[in-house]
This record gives C-alpha cells, sequence and structure tokens, in this order.
C-alpha cells in the first residue's frame, strides 16, 4: 500500500503544490507532500496556479516551495513526477528509487501516459491546459491506489 506519496516538479510552486492538494483531496487518507529539484525555496504558490486552484475549491494558500531531498525520496513509497526527463534526475540522486518513481501522467490519454509541461512564466491558457492534466492525472492515479 502507498501510503507516502511525494509529487515532484521543477520548482514546486506551479505542478506538484496542485497536484499533491488534488492527490489529498482524492486520497484523504493518505500521506502527500510535493517538493522541487530546483525548487524555489519559501516560495508559494505561483498566482495563476493558485487561482485555478482555488477555482477548484482546492487550499494551496499555505503551501511553500521546498527542496527535494535524498531523505524525502526514501521515506516515500511512491514518487509521482511530471516528465520523463524528471524521473531519471530523481533515479540519479537515488538510483534504487527508480523503481517507485513513475509519471504523474502515467494514466492520461487512454493509459499511453504523457509528460505534463511546465506552465511556469507562460499564458493563462497554458496554465489552464496544465491545471486539467493535473486533475485528471489525480483523479486517475486515486482509482489505482
Amino acid at each position: 500500500m502507498f501510503e507516502r506519496i511525494l509529487v515532484v516538479c521543477t520548482g514546486n510552486i506551479c505542478r506538484s503544490p496542485v497536484a499533491e492538494a488534488f492527490l489529498k483531496q482524492c486520497l484523504p487518507d493518505r500521506q502527500i507532500s510535493s517538493a522541487g529539484l530546483g525548487a524555489l525555496k519559501g516560495e508559494p504558490v505561483s498566482v495563476l496556479a493558485r487561482q485555478l486552484a482555488e477555482a477548484d475549491g482546492l487550499d494551496v494558500t499555505n503551501h511553500q516551495a521546498r527542496q527535494l531531498t535524498s531523505t524525502m525520496i526514501r521515506e516515500a513509497d511512491l514518487i509521482l513526477v511530471m516528465t520523463e526527463g524528471q524521473r531519471r534526475a530523481v533515479g540519479k540522486q537515488s538510483p534504487q528509487s527508480l523503481g517507485k518513481t513513475l509519471l504523474l501522467g502515467r494514466w492520461l490519454d487512454g493509459g499511453k501516459g504523457r509528460d505534463i509541461p511546465d506552465p511556469y512564466r507562460k499564458t493563462v491558457e497554458v496554465f489552464a491546459h496544465v491545471h486539467i492534466l493535473l486533475k485528471d492525472a489525480a483523479h486517475l492515479w486515486s482509482k489505482k491506489l
């Protein structure tokens, strides 16, 4: 059973905190957290990501970006990343964790899976598209776990 789930993206201010909030909504009995490979430490969720999250009933107001650590990797039962490149980066940091590191978008596109692009410093349309991917991916994972 995957009790401790860690969601990872780049800066921990756009994708992973919103995915964390969606997963917490879907899986309230699990320990879910997020971090970034190159975290903008201490920063809140980006304005556009927060607005979209709040419109979906999520509360991300207390989020503070944090850097991914080897302790977080070791303690997680499942690590969900946004891209295959991030999966490789986690594996480089901790080779033994590669087997528990999967794409958040693994079940999207009818099970073919896909990367979830970084909306950082992009348009509201890009943020909205990514938000829908995060929501769909979280709901699909909640059905698998």
